[in-house]
């Protein structure tokens, strides 16, 4: 029998229920780890009536995690915990994150519930090409793939001609893919003179692992032939599937019987309207061996206002539009990445790689973006270059409020990853 959510039918009124009877669950789990039991002390659960009061208990930082590796956030005997997974390290020393049986069923059910969402069904074909082992994102897409029922292929990530060989081998109809790493397929695709389009039988691919524009996410559509559908997770809150698009593409409904989800002021710490961007703030709702308490994410998005076309009521994220330790001041200006590959992108001579190095010559910023052209600009004889470049400068330029000297490189030329892109290089304050 095919896996079904009743869940994503829930009433605003049923999800504010169900939240705040689970939020005192979650307070009660969370003083039996040592690094909760002494800073929730002053709370009890009968003083939890809605989920607003959410607030009246701390906030809970990545150092924070850091500082109690590795038992001081466990809430459960070790005896319980069946499995644990390992943040990738890369802002810091690494944070260890637990789950019982049940933190795995519950995980897997969220980002099944995605799946769904976005029609996947038992007769599709799953390839997942997110790494697998510490890193969250293979294996909890590979299990909810397994609960909607369909045959599983775990590529993990990298050997991209493998990938190739295995979607035309097995007609894989869904992919799991970091978004930029979709675009070196469409690039090795592209050399082998494969059309990505009408020689694989892809109809949806889950993207995410890495902030990415809506305009990447069009190129990938485009590329593939594809729905492409954003994901959102961490592994602090279990990994992917917190957060996940129906097929209206229309935000990210938050798995909020799972989940309480607050967007937070970075500054101030206060609660912005819908609609206003701000830092996610998460508290799990169902973790038993690891409960987090209004987990900053440091993930900027927004609460997106109104109902969805598809009918459910969990509220809607937007994509996420950067980091609040991603923000780049250049002379002054806050800058994000996502914001230079939105303005690039934006131009249709401008192929699937670029890259941004940061410096500072006689004390004062600089900033340059090198930019693989597409082929079919690269080789009209390079008569419009000089016009080209202005161009892209100007696009950024209006974007970004400052001046952006713009580097023009044929395709393939910049350097490639299988995994997260390296997008900016920062030389400033290096010592030399």
């Amino acid at each position: 029998m095919p896996y079904s959510d009743d869940a994503v039918n829930l009433s605003r009124d049923e999800i504010s229920r169900i939240q705040t009877t689970r939020l005192r669950e979650t307070l009660e789990r969370a003083r039996r780890a040592p690094a909760y039991a002494d800073r929730l002390a002053g709370v009890a659960p009968e003083d939890i009536q809605s989920p607003a009061d959410v607030r009246k208990l701390p906030l809970t930082s990545k150092g924070q995690l850091r500082d109690g590796m590795p038992w001081d956030f466990l809430g459960v005997p070790r005896s319980e915990v069946v499995r644990m997974h390992y943040s990738s390290g890369t802002t810091g020393l690494a944070t260890a994150v637990y789950h019982t049986r049940s933190d795995l069923r519950m995980w897997a059910e969220c980002a099944a519930r995605g799946m769904l969402a976005a029609d996947v069904t038992e007769d599709d074909v799953f390839q997942n090409m997110m790494g697998y082992g510490l890193f969250t994102g293979g294996l909890g897409f590979h299990y909810a793939a397994e609960l909607v029922g369909c045959m599983t292929i775990p590529a993990s990530s990298g050997n991209t001609e493998r990938q190739i060989h295995l979607m035309q081998s097995f007609g894989s109809s869904v992919l799991h893919i970091i978004p930029s790493y979709g675009l070196r397929v469409l690039h090795v695709c592209d050399e082998a003179g494969i059309d990505a389009r009408n020689d694989f039988n892809v109809r949806i691919i889950f993207v995410g692992g890495e902030p990415h524009s809506e305009q990447l996410r069009r190129r990938i559509e485009e590329g593939f032939g594809a729905q492409v559908s954003n994901c959102y997770g961490l592994s602090e809150m279990a990994g992917p599937g917190v957060a996940m698009e129906c097929r209206e593409q229309n935000g990210l409904h938050v798995c909020e019987d799972h989940y309480l989800l607050e967007v937070l002021d970075p500054q101030s710490l206060e609660p912005v309207e819908p609609g206003e961007l701000g830092e996610v703030v998460l508290t799990t709702l169902r973790r038993e061996a690891m409960p987090l308490i209004r987990y900053r994410t440091r993930d900027i998005a927004r609460v997106l206002p109104g109902d969805c076309p598809c009918g459910s009521a969990h509220l809607r994220l937007s994509r996420m539009e950067g980091r609040t330790d991603d923000m780049l001041v250049v002379r002054g200006v806050n800058i994000y990445p996502m914001q230079i590959e939105r303005a690039l992108l934006d131009v249709d001579e401008v192929g699937r790689n670029y890259a941004i190095t940061l410096d500072r010559p006689e004390d004062l910023d600089r900033m340059s973006v090198a930019v693989e052209l597409t082929q079919e600009a690269f080789t009209d004889e390079m008569r419009e270059l000089t016009a080209l470049q202005r161009r892209i400068e100007q696009r950024l330029q209006t974007e970004l409020d400052i001046s952006v000297r713009v580097e023009l490189h044929e395709p393939g030329e910049l350097p490639v990853s299988d995994g997260k892109a390296v997008r900016v290089i920062d030389n400033r304050n290096r010592e030399t």
